[in-house]
């Protein structure tokens, strides 16, 4: 290579890694930040005792003027290296869980939650675990609830943990992203996370527990006392953390000793005025440590309300009736569909499972399934055996017949992290058509993005653990021999 080359390059990677730090950037200053700091000494200042006003207040004693800010996130984001798509703010269709609230929905458990959010710290306990069964709704009521302290200004951060994500489903980052969505959010925390980590050189590599109290406790303690945090506290409540999903995170031991710290730090500080809401499935391992006086407990099942299927299946197929010509010539000849009697035995059918609902919906009404109509797929609904497993096997005998069926299904269960279709394509040395063949009639349960470089992801996480189950998936079954 000649050296004008080398040089090229060199500028190449140069402004690739500028551009790739402003993105960076951007998110996390246009999704978690909001303040502005005046002036980039003033806010370095802040861990001096100087008071926050002075990091907030514009040149003009009026409002704030948004300018050096960058300097500080930038290092942090530099020092820390986080996880761009744990947040809640991550986009849904390339990073799951793409779980939502349906509008009108999960009122009363989010009732619940924001009560407990918003109530003194002297009358109840700093940590919350809504737990519940797969496919009740967990992760959407983790969105609802970070999107709602999001607006109020209370939310610190989020991290939404997900199986077989590589880092997502690790404690590798945890605390680091953590950190760096506090110091966006609190920028009089920003100071004291940069003290921690130049005074420390060997933090970033230490335990778990370390970096989770020099990166996130102790730099929230210290930021706590400025004016405008006590203000907000004071008037409006506790700051609240999100986690969801914290039985798909891989690294057991962290898990504990994650919630034991936690816990122990509470213990020590009981006024401070940080909440942790944590969901997950109820696994052992979680359990045994967070079923504990310091912790409310809220199972999501006795928050599973009929309404709330009955709510989004009827809005759902009023909506489906505006836009499919095959349905609006049905109603047409033979009224008004689906009747009051088979939508009550749907719903009856469906129990409490949001997830369940979802599916079986998107099965009804799925525009690439030519054999049959949404009124055939409905009265075949209405017979099926209630639960996910028996939609999951209807489903993915679609493609069965199909070449390489079994080789794409078993490579997509098992990856370690999800591949686009070419990716995919590639590692089996098949053509990207062939995969998108066999997938294409499975959009029910997998979600196949738009454009060819995203991944494809499963709707849900139940869908692998139905796959890697012999006694529950039978033909489909995925042996991790496989991989």
């Amino acid at each position: 290579m000649s050296e004008g080359s080398v040089q090229r390059q060199s500028e190449e990677s140069r402004a690739g890694d500028h551009e790739v730090r402003n993105l960076t950037l951007r998110h996390f200053n246009s999704v978690h930040y909001h303040g502005t700091i005046n002036d980039i000494e003033r806010a370095e200042n802040a861990n001096s005792g100087d008071s926050v006003d002075a990091v907030y207040e514009g040149t003009d004693g009026s409002k704030p003027a948004a300018v050096n800010r960058e300097c500080v996130n930038t290092d942090l984001i530099q020092l820390l290296r986080p996880i761009l798509n744990a947040s809640h703010t991550r986009d849904r269709e390339t990073s799951p869980p793409n779980s939502a609230c349906f509008p009108g929905t999960r009122t009363d458990v989010i009732r619940t939650i924001v009560t407990w959010a918003d109530s003194t710290l002297l009358w109840n306990t700093h940590v919350l675990w809504l737990y519940g069964y797969v496919g009740c709704g967990k992760s959407a009521i983790a969105l609802a609830i970070a999107l709602k302290f999001e607006r109020r200004k209370r939310l610190v951060g989020s991290f939404f943990f997900f199986q077989n994500t590589g880092d997502r489903s690790r404690m590798t980052k945890f605390a680091t992203t953590l950190a760096c969505q506090l110091a966006a959010a609190i920028p009089e925390a920003a100071p004291f996370i940069k003290k921690a980590v130049k005074e420390e050189p060997g933090l970033l590599g230490s335990s778990l527990v370390a970096q989770l109290r020099r990166l996130v406790y102790e730099p929230f303690q210290a930021a706590a006392k400025r004016v405008r945090l006590l203000k907000t506290f004071l008037l409006k409540g506790s700051f609240l953390i999100v986690i969801d999903g914290l039985d798909e995170c891989e690294d057991v031991q962290d898990v504990q000793a994650f919630i034991d710290d936690m816990l122990e730090f509470f213990k020590k500080h009981p006024l401070v005025p940080l909440r942790f809401f944590i969901t997950s499935r109820v696994k052992q391992h979680i359990q045994g440590h967070l079923k504990n006086d310091q912790v409310r407990l809220e199972n999501l099942a006795n928050h599973c309300s009929r309404g709330d299927i009955d709510v989004f299946m009827h809005t759902s197929f009023e909506a489906e009736k505006l836009r499919n010509p095959v349905i609006d010539a049905y109603i047409q000849k033979h009224g008004d569909w689906p009747t009051k009697k088979d939508k009550d035995q749907l719903v009856d059918h469906i129990g409490g499972s949001m997830i369940f609902a979802s599916a079986l919906f998107k099965y009804i009404v799925d525009p690439t399934d030519n054999q049959s109509t949404p009124m055939d797929r409905l009265r075949h609904t209405l017979d099926m055996n209630p639960g996910l497993d028996t939609l999951y096997a209807k489903i993915l005998s679609r493609s069965q017949h199909l070449p390489h069926f079994f080789n794409i299904i078993s490579t997509f269960a098992l990856l370690f992290e999800p591949l686009p279709i070419v990716g995919i394509a590639e590692l089996l040395g098949i053509e990207p058509f062939e995969v998108v063949r066999v997938l294409v009639d499975l959009q029910a349960i997998i979600h196949i993005p738009g454009a060819d470089n995203l991944p494809v992801t499963m709707c849900h996480t139940s869908l692998r653990d139905f796959l890697t189950t012999e006694s529950r998936s039978g033909c489909f079954f995925t042996p991790p021999s496989y991989h």
